[in-house]
């Protein structure tokens, strides 16, 4: 990424708040360094248990040398359970990250003090929170040369969907009919994420303008509706996505890797269902059974999902049938440990992603690309498996939502595999998926939209 800003940004401080879980703490990372590279002083905040997840697992680019621009300022955590995540459960919410990210409201005050002795030293401090920390930024208004921005880590389209769904479904706007095919917030949540949410909520809001890991490329039309109605309160939307690196991924040297160097282009299918997914026996036994009689060559990441501690205690052993990892040993590997997903969706050999959607997935394979089996579980996932499948038409569904406390059987799983790997109407998808891939790469570079759109922000946040 050529680099862009001026000297004269070290006036300003760019402080980055994540929610303690995975999927939030990547995203503001990845735009940590984007505005690293601006010259900007950039810090990454957090209990030492998440800001360690987070630097442990970054992939794309390299820790060491990137984040060299970025300073991680790092608070002993509140004291918290870590209770095992529940494979069984009818409802797929990561309730056992529930005790994580309550225990990070105790920040409140350490991070208004940290903003509070940053503001002596700078010009302006520039607060980036997830909007499922609101409760704990809420005291900014009490610096004075501070302004707060408030990240949305979900989609715009998923954005817009929940704030039609509460506004009472009302009729849709000329262009937004694909709403009513999207899946209201039944099973989405846990009744515990719920009462969260209402700290979040019922938190003094004062902020800028919304932030979004995404681009016009990829929903222009929904992040232009988001605007026009103000629907969360912000009056400003910024699409400044993709954050990952889109291009020259730095080697992650991973075993995984030189294994799909042997494989034909397009020939295999990635199948991981991210850090919050935690499927039981019987679901795993199903999905080794599919892949194995569709015949097609497959990266499994088989993991179970995160604890709010990801360092401490016992990790459940997930079975695979008797022989299968024998019978299997041509067609496809097993990875029981974190996968560098980015390179693994950049590579030449991944035609196809069997995927939760969530949204951090959902936008690397999209930029890199590849088609996605949609297979949601909880959260924003249901709808952008409808962005993906429906709207963008780069992906097809594995079950539908409606089902989803049922086992999907292994007939669906290599009824799926094959139809996206081996047939035509596959080839169709990995045309437009393609297609699409190409115009989101080209959007970050010089002169492309996302591109301008950053450059623009650093600017507005340097003026």
């Amino acid at each position: 990424m050529a680099p862009y800003g001026t000297t004269e940004n070290s006036q300003t401080a760019v402080v980055m708040v994540p929610l303690p879980a995975q999927g939030h703490l990547n995203q503001l990372l990845h735009l940590s360094r984007l505005l690293a590279a601006a010259n900007l002083s950039v810090y990454y905040i957090g209990d030492t248990t998440h800001v360690r997840q987070a630097r442990l697992r970054v992939h794309g680019w390299n820790d060491s040398g990137a984040a060299a621009r970025i300073h991680f300022q790092e608070f002993e955590p509140a004291p918290f359970q870590t209770p095992p995540p529940n494979p069984n459960s009818s409802n797929k919410f990561p309730d056992q990250l529930i005790p994580a990210i309550t225990a990070a409201m105790s920040l409140r005050d350490p991070i208004t003090a940290f903003v509070g002795r940053l503001s002596a030293d700078f010009r302006r401090v520039v607060v980036i929170f997830d909007s499922l920390m609101s409760y704990v930024v809420q005291d900014l208004d009490s610096v004075s040369n501070a302004e707060a921005y408030c990240f949305r880590s979900v989609s715009a389209f998923t954005a817009y969907a929940i704030y039609w769904e509460r506004r009472g479904m009302p009729a849709v706007a000329p262009g937004a009919e694909i709403l009513r095919e999207v899946p209201g917030s039944d099973g989405c949540f846990s009744p515990e994420f719920l009462e969260y949410s209402k700290h979040q909520q019922a938190a003094k809001k004062i902020f800028c303008a919304d932030i979004y890991n995404s681009c016009n490329e990829i929903e222009g039309f929904f992040l232009d509706l988001l605007e026009k109605e103000k629907s969360t309160g912000a009056g400003k939307v910024w699409a400044l996505g993709p954050f990952h690196p889109v291009s020259k991924l730095e080697p992650a040297g991973s075993a995984c890797l030189e294994w799909l160097d042997r494989q034909e282009p397009d020939s295999v299918i990635f199948v991981s269902f991210g850090s919050t997914t935690s499927m039981s026996d019987e679901q795993i036994r199903e999905i080794a059974a599919g892949l194995e009689r569709s015949r097609q060559k497959f990266l499994w990441v088989l993991r179970d999902a995160d604890k709010g501690d990801i360092f401490t205690g016992d990790i459940r052993k997930l079975d695979l049938p008797q022989g299968f990892e024998g019978r299997t040993k041509k067609q496809g590997i097993i990875l029981r440990d974190w996968a560098p997903q980015l390179e693994i969706l950049g590579h030449p050999s991944t035609g196809g992603f069997m995927s939760h959607c969530g949204w951090n997935s959902s936008i690397e394979s999209i930029s890199m690309g590849v088609p996605i089996a949609a297979w949601p579980m909880h959260s924003d996932q249901p709808r952008n498996a409808v962005l993906l499948t429906k709207l963008l038409r780069v992906g097809l569904e594995v079950r539908d939502w409606e089902s989803r406390d049922e086992i999907v059987r292994s007939n669906v799983v290599e009824n799926v595999v094959m139809k996206l790997m081996a047939w035509e109407e596959g080839n169709e998808i990995r045309k437009r998926a393609r297609e699409l891939g190409i115009r989101v790469r080209e959007s970050a570079i010089v002169g492309g939209t996302s591109r301008t759109k950053m450059e623009a922000f650093i600017a507005h946040i340097t003026r």
